[in-house]
């Protein structure tokens, strides 16, 4: 795909998982990466990836829930590559999944709130002002096949996930006629440490439950969701604005 060629992509939450999968496939088509994120070690061995397959990137430290720092975040690109054609908004949170609302931690709404819906409205602000100056980008928001389907036990992940394609929906409503496209990409259960995290670790009960859920008797791959995102980030894609995509394995429409 040469259309990629030579443009600038920034990918947030690149240091891992999705993201460091979506980085290094924008780089293999010749694109000019930015990767985002709070980890400068994470940062730098995504960085080094893309190196051994000669593309180009550069990482910049981010906290892309403070309006200060995705601000800044924006002028660095900018300042660097004089634009910003493509963005993927893939940070975020998890949840863990043990609490039902009437015993939900206050301060855990609250983090995964900011850091999963807060944190997009933030970016697509600052990312917009830019693409309206230039003439025109491409936004792709990672949210999630739970946003959905209900899950209980999650009501902090589920809302900002729901929440996020109410304001990918309308983001892209309100720039259909500038040259900006806003799609969102909804992906399942996928082979990332964010997995680990949550405790579905190869051979425990809990992941053996959650392949048999899935249709597809298996997890998803980081790189199967970063061509999802290339594919709307493309000129195929040209006429999809305000579209969820599910990648899931068929989970949610069993």
């Amino acid at each position: 795909m040469t259309e990629f060629k030579s443009k600038v992509a920034l990918v947030t939450g690149g240091t891992s998982g999705i993201g460091r999968a979506t980085a290094l496939a924008f780089a293999k088509e010749g694109s000019k990466v930015i990767i985002a994120g709070r980890s400068a070690n994470k940062g730098e061995e995504t960085l080094k990836l893309i190196n051994e397959i000669n593309g180009e990137a550069i990482f910049v430290p981010c906290d892309v829930s403070n309006a200060t720092e995705v601000k800044s975040l924006i002028q660095t690109i900018v300042k660097k590559y004089g634009r910003l054609d493509y963005a993927c908004n893939n940070a975020g949170v998890e949840d863990h999944f043990k609490f039902p609302i009437a015993s939900y931690p206050e301060d855990m709404w609250d983090y995964v709130i900011k850091n999963n819906l807060t944190s997009n409205f933030l970016c697509m602000k600052y990312e917009i002002q830019q693409m309206l100056e230039q003439g025109g980008g491409i936004i792709v928001n990672m949210s999630s096949d739970l946003s959905q389907v209900g899950m209980p036990n999650g009501c902090g992940y589920v809302t900002s996930k729901t929440a996020q394609l109410g304001l990918t929906r309308t983001v892209a409503l309100e720039y259909a006629t500038q040259g900006i496209r806003v799609n969102a990409v909804c992906p399942g259960a996928v082979a990332t440490p964010m997995m680990d995290t949550i405790g579905i670790t190869e051979g425990t009960e809990a992941y053996e439950n959650l392949i048999s859920s899935i249709p597809a008797k298996r997890l998803g791959k980081p790189e199967e969701i970063a061509g999802v995102v290339l594919w709307l980030c493309s000129d195929a894609a040209s006429y999809v604005n305000g579209h969820a995509l599910v990648v899931d394995g068929a989970y949610i429409v069993q």
